[in-house]
């Protein structure tokens, strides 16, 4: 499971659809909905907010706001709660945001070379709305598979 704090704009097709089936099933574990994945440690900072279940509804707008901009038909209606704009957004890291660029990327290179040479020379990408960043190391929560 890759919940990723990069704008879904980064992503190729394959990775927007996997974000979206990704981000259903973590939204039905934080509902209590799944026993597995309850653990999983890319749900660790929606469940450190007040109303986990409100901030991954406005993620999952957001990666339908993207899918509807590329003309993909994403079912809205799986979505629990409706859009809040007003959620204060949550942190992430330097270290945390350049490890998830380096991890796309060596996605892109594979999957979507075209992509990865759209982005390869990028230094700072857009975070998902409902990121801010601050300064830090890699999230203690992330598994990390590369360096």
């Amino acid at each position: 499971m890759r919940i990723w704090s990069l704008h879904p704009k980064y992503l190729d097709s394959k990775g927007l659809v996997a974000l979206w089936r990704e981000t259903l099933l973590a939204q039905k574990v934080l509902d209590g909905k799944i026993k597995g994945y309850k653990n999983h440690p890319q749900l660790n900072r929606f469940k450190a907010v007040t109303d986990p279940i409100s901030y991954i509804s406005s993620y999952l707008h957001s990666v339908c706001d993207d899918a509807d901009r590329r003309g993909y038909n994403f079912d809205r209606s799986k979505i629990l709660r409706p859009q809040d704009k007003s959620l204060p957004p949550m942190t992430v890291t330097t270290g945390q945001i350049r490890y998830e660029w380096k991890h796309l990327l060596n996605k892109l290179i594979v999957r979507d070379p075209v992509l990865y040479a759209k982005y390869k020379d990028r230094l700072g990408p857009a975070l998902a709305p409902q990121f801010y960043e601050i300064d830090g190391d890699i999230e203690d929560w992330e598994i990390i598979s590369e360096k």
